[in-house]
């Protein structure tokens, strides 16, 4: 029977090389046992899930869209997939499914934002900067109202409109009351105050918002920069 001994004189005699050979292989047993641990077992699982960026969506909602199975180890959960099933919420624009080790999963999402909406029997249609209709809800203090004949994400006159509130400075922004689309050339804003900006169409969308500030601060009702280089105030 061999003592303690002989086994140090056997380890002792091995090459060192022969020993560095006989520590990688039991390191990689080590690797592969945990690895095997980690992805066939619970020791991993996801037992936290964190949801920020939220404002009127549920959480629950959202929660429930992530579809983590029981169990499921965090090296086996599709994040890519994950995220795309939150992302077909409607009022989703955009979502990050993160794996925070050991056993986080922490979800960022970032809402639709309407830019304005449109009146019907049903309610208010919320739009995106995007032309996304993504709700049929009350809409938010400040968003102006279009009025336009055939409202909708699939009509040009409606994504002009959109392009052309995304044009303007942040400052009119919040003083648009009405978008008034009669073509996509033919775009109006009236204003909270009672004034009206004749916008025109979607060109000289960089050089209208240059001059249709300095344009406001003069005397008078319709301030026409339809034209950006002859602009005129009635």
């Amino acid at each position: 029977m061999r003592t303690a001994g002989d086994w140090f004189d056997q380890w002792a005699r091995l090459s060192r090389s022969g020993r560095v050979r006989l520590w990688s292989l039991l390191a990689v047993c080590v690797v592969t046992v945990l690895a095997v641990l980690a992805w066939f077992t619970p020791m991993l699982s996801v037992s936290t899930v964190e949801v920020d960026g939220l404002v009127t969506v549920p959480e629950q909602q959202v929660r429930d869209k992530l579809e983590i199975p029981s169990g499921r180890s965090m090296l086996r959960i599709d994040t890519d997939a994950m995220a795309q099933r939150v992302v077909s919420i409607p009022k989703v624009r955009s979502a990050r499914v993160q794996r925070v080790f050991p056993s986080k999963v922490k979800v960022t999402v970032v809402e639709r934002t309407p830019v304005l909406f449109w009146d019907s029997p049903q309610g208010a249609h919320l739009m995106d900067a995007d032309s996304v209709e993504f709700a049929i809800d009350e809409p938010p203090i400040g968003v102006p109202k279009l009025d336009t004949a055939d409202p909708g994400a699939a009509d040009p006159v409606t994504r002009a409109a959109v392009s052309v509130l995304s044009a303007l400075p942040a400052a009119l922004v919040v003083q648009v009351d009405e978008v008034v689309a009669r073509s996509i050339s033919n775009i109006s804003l009236n204003l909270r105050d009672g004034r009206t900006v004749l916008w025109g169409g979607t060109n000289d969308a960089e050089r209208k918002a240059a001059v249709v500030m300095p344009l406001l601060t003069r005397d008078g009702t319709v301030f026409d920069v339809s034209s950006p280089n002859l602009v005129t105030v009635k």
